[in-house]
C-alpha cells in the first residue's frame, strides 16, 4: 500500500539503503570524471612529443594549458547555471558530447593557435560536466555519507589521469601523439547512448520543479512506492542564483571556498602541466615523466581517501587547511629532486597526498554547502574561480621557465600556493557558525555540512 506521509527526498534517502539506482548514478559520475580526468592530462602528456614534432618551444605551451583551462572556467560556469534552471541530465550529457567531439578534433591542429582554439572547446566541456556530476552524486546520496561519495566520485579525476599517463606512455611511442586524444574523445562518446538511456534526472530537482511524472518514474526506478507528490519541494527561490551566493550567511563561505580553490587549483595545474615538461629539460626523460604525474595522482586518490575520513572524524575545515600547509612543503620538495627518478616519484606522491587530496575533499564540502536549487550554480562557480587558478598556474610556470627561473625556485613558489590554499581553509574555520550562519536549507545536510560556516 503506498504511503503518504509528507517528506523531502533526503528523509527518503535517510531512510533508505543505498540502491542499485543510486549506485549506477554515481558510477555513471565516477565514469564522466575519469574521462575529465584523461583527457585534461592528455595535453600536459602529449606536450613535449608536440614541441618535438612542429619544432616549438616547451614554454609556448603556457598559452595553449591556459587557454584550455579558460574553457574549464567558460563550462562550469555557464554549464552550472543552466543546470540549476533545465536541470543536471540534459546538461551533463551536452558537456560530454562536447569535450568528446572536442578531443576527437585535437589531431587535426596543425598550429599552436589551431591547438588552443581546439583545447578551449574542449574545455567548455570538460568544465561544464563538473557541476551535472557533482550535483547528481550528491543529491543521490545519503546526508550521513554525503561528502565521503562525492569525494570518493570525485577521485575518478585523478584516476583518469593516471589511466591517462600509463596509456600514454605506450600509446605515445607506439602511434604517436594523436592517439591519446582519439582515445580520450572516443570513450566517453560510446559512453553517451549509455547515460542517455540510463541516467535518471535528480529527483531534488524534479521536485523543486514540480515534475510528478517523472519524479514518479524515478522513485519507481528506486524501488519506493511513495507517491512523488508526497516528496515536497525546498522553497522556491526568490532571487538570482548568484546574488544567492552571498546572502543568508554565504557570503564568507562562498568566498573563503573560492580562495581555496583558487589556489589549489593553480599548484594542482601547474604541477600536472610542468612537471613532464621540467623532468624532461632536467634529464629525467620522458616514461619518468608519465610515472612522476602518476605518482601525483595516485598520491591525490589515497590522500582524498585518508583526509576525507578523517574530515568527517574532525573539523574539515581544520583538516584540509593542514594538509594544504604540510602538502606546500612536499610540493618545494619536487624541486630538489634533481636528476633522481626515484625521488621525483616519492615528493610527486606526496604532494598529491596532501595537496590535491585536500583539494578534492574541499570540492566535496561545496556540494554540501549549497541547497538543490543554488547547488549546480554555487559548484559552477566555485570550480570556474577555481580554474582562474589553473590558468594562472600554467601560465605562470611558462614564463617562468621561458624568464630561466630556475626548478626549486618554481616549486617553491608553487609551494607558497599550496599554504596560501591551507591559510584560506583554515579561515573558514574561525569563522564561527555565530558571525556567519548557515544557510537555513544547509541545516538539512550531513553533520559534515554542520561544520561548514
Amino acid at each position: 500500500m503506498p504511503s503518504y506521509e509528507a517528506r523531502t527526498f533526503d528523509d527518503l534517502l535517510d531512510t533508505s539503503p543505498l540502491g542499485r539506482l543510486q549506485i549506477g548514478v554515481i558510477i555513471m559520475c565516477a565514469l564522466v570524471a575519469v574521462a575529465d580526468g584523461l583527457d585534461t592530462q592528455a595535453i600536459a602528456l602529449a606536450a613535449p612529443d608536440i614541441a618535438s614534432d612542429w619544432g616549438t618551444s616547451s614554454s609556448d605551451f603556457g598559452f595553449v594549458f591556459g587557454i584550455g583551462l579558460f574553457g574549464g572556467l567558460v563550462g562550469a560556469i555557464a554549464f552550472g547555471r543552466t543546470s540549476d534552471r533545465y536541470g543536471r541530465r540534459p546538461n551533463l550529457l551536452a558537456a560530454i558530447a562536447v569535450f568528446s567531439v572536442a578531443s576527437l578534433a585535437t589531431p587535426l591542429a596543425d598550429s599552436l593557435t589551431g591547438l588552443a582554439v581546439i583545447r578551449f572547446l574542449t574545455g567548455i566541456g570538460l568544465g561544464g560536466a563538473l557541476p551535472g556530476v557533482i550535483s547528481l552524486t550528491s543529491e543521490y546520496t545519503p546526508r550521513r555519507m554525503r561528502a565521503t561519495v562525492v569525494g570518493l566520485m570525485f577521485c575518478g579525476f585523478p584516476l583518469g589521469a593516471v589511466i591517462g599517463g600509463i596509456l600514454s606512455a605506450r600509446l605515445i611511442p607506439a602511434f604517436g601523439w594523436q592517439s591519446v586524444f582519439v582515445l580520450g574523445g572516443a570513450v566517453p562518446l560510446l559512453f553517451l547512448p549509455v547515460f542517455w538511456v540510463l541516467l535518471p534526472e535528480s529527483a531534488r530537482f524534479l521536485s523543486l520543479s514540480r515534475d510528478h511524472r517523472r519524479l514518479a518514474a524515478v522513485l519507481r526506478r528506486m524501488g519506493h512506492t511513495v507517491g512523488a507528490e508526497t516528496i515536497l519541494p525546498e522553497p522556491a527561490p526568490t532571487r538570482s542564483p548568484v546574488v544567492r551566493l552571498f546572502t543568508d550567511g554565504r557570503a564568507a563561505g562562498t568566498l573563503l571556498l573560492w580562495v581555496t580553490l583558487f589556489m589549489s587549483l593553480l599548484l594542482t595545474y601547474l604541477l600536472i602541466n610542468w612537471i613532464p615538461l621540467v623532468a624532461r629539460d632536467t634529464g629525467i626523460g620522458s616514461s619518468g615523466a608519465v610515472l612522476a604525474v602518476a605518482a601525483l595522482n595516485l598520491g591525490s586518490i589515497a590522500g582524498q581517501l585518508v583526509i576525507g575520513r578523517l574530515a568527517d572524524r574532525r573539523s574539515p575545515t581544520g583538516v584540509t587547511g593542514t594538509a594544504f600547509a604540510l602538502g606546500g612543503v612536499a610540493i618545494a620538495a619536487i624541486g630538489l629532486a634533481g636528476h633522481s627518478s626515484a625521488a621525483l616519484l616519492a615528493t610527486a606522491f606526496v604532494a598529491g597526498f596532501l595537496s590535491i587530496g585536500a583539494q578534492m575533499c574541499t570540492v566535496a564540502l561545496c556540494a554540501i554547502f549549497y541547497e538543490t536549487s543554488l547547488r549546480a550554480t554555487g559548484v559552477g562557480w566555485a570550480m570556474g574561480i577555481g580554474r582562474i587558478g589553473g590558468i594562472v598556474g600554467p601560465v605562470l610556470g611558462g614564463f617562468a621557465v621561458s624568464a630561466g627561473t630556475d626548478v626549486p625556485l618554481l616549486f617553491l613558489l608553487t609551494g607558497v600556493a599550496s599554504l596560501c590554499a591551507g591559510a584560506a581553509a583554515f579561515a573558514r574555520s574561525r569563522t564561527a557558525p555565530g558571525s556567519t550562519r548557515q544557510p537555513r536549507s544547509a541545516a538539512l545536510t550531513a553533520s559534515a555540512a554542520d561544520q561548514v560556516p
